[in-house]
């Protein structure tokens, strides 16, 4: 059954939860963060990083925190380091079809169970835990207060973005490379003159209004 190891959410360093959980007697801490909850299109991604104790990632951060070029590069650092490393994907017709929050939770497991060596307890960013059979703890603004959260969110974004710039080649007219499907003023322009692209989440507002009958 999960267990919880921690009274309270208080910010700690970045180590502070995993190095917790090591002296409970967990050996396999994972973070799991995701990234495109919010956006009109495109997928949510999950990622699970297992990171050795002695891991040197300074400048691992928060992605929301980061430049594009900066989480690139923090990108290779955690794929370097990284014990493993776990991606899971929810498309669009998932996020339609069981709702934003259960696709993620869904991603999330994937990245979990995607990892090469099984992690024994996780540490996940938000409010909502992982439906997984392994001991973890919920934090609100988990990534910037686990490393391991952290880095699973850098992995989580690039992901994601360099998914959203395929896409941008794939659908041009709506400009994905650049606002990554989030509702940005010229996405939702682009919406209403050419439609919903293939990718769009169709029961979310700002695109629902504009499927066509029989679309």
């Amino acid at each position: 059954m999960p267990v919880s190891l921690f009274e309270d959410d208080a910010k700690p360093d970045l180590w502070q939860f995993e190095n917790l959980a090591a002296r409970r007697g967990f050996r396999a801490v994972a973070g799991v963060d995701e990234a495109g909850r919010g956006p009109l299109a495109g997928p949510v991604v999950a990622a699970a990083v297992l990171l050795p104790v002695d891991a040197d990632l300074r400048g691992v951060d928060d992605s929301k925190k980061l430049s594009a070029s900066a989480r690139e590069e923090l990108f290779a650092l955690i794929a370097e380091r990284a014990l493993a490393v776990g991606v899971g994907i929810a498309d669009h017709c998932v996020i339609d079809r069981i709702n934003i929050l259960q696709a993620t939770l869904a991603a999330m497991r994937e990245a979990v169970t995607k990892l090469i060596l099984p992690a024994d307890y996780l540490l996940v960013d938000g409010i909502s835990k992982v439906p997984v059979n392994i001991p973890q703890k919920a934090i609100k603004k988990g990534d910037s207060a686990s490393v391991s959260i952290a880095a699973a969110s850098i992995v989580a974004k690039v992901t994601r973005d360099r998914m959203m710039v395929e896409y941008d080649r794939q659908y041009p007219g709506y400009g994905f490379a650049g606002h990554k499907g989030y509702g940005s003023a010229a996405h939702l322009a682009a919406i209403a003159l050419l439609g919903p692209s293939p990718i769009h989440r169709l029961t979310f507002r700002g695109v629902r209004e504009h499927v066509r009958e029989g679309a």
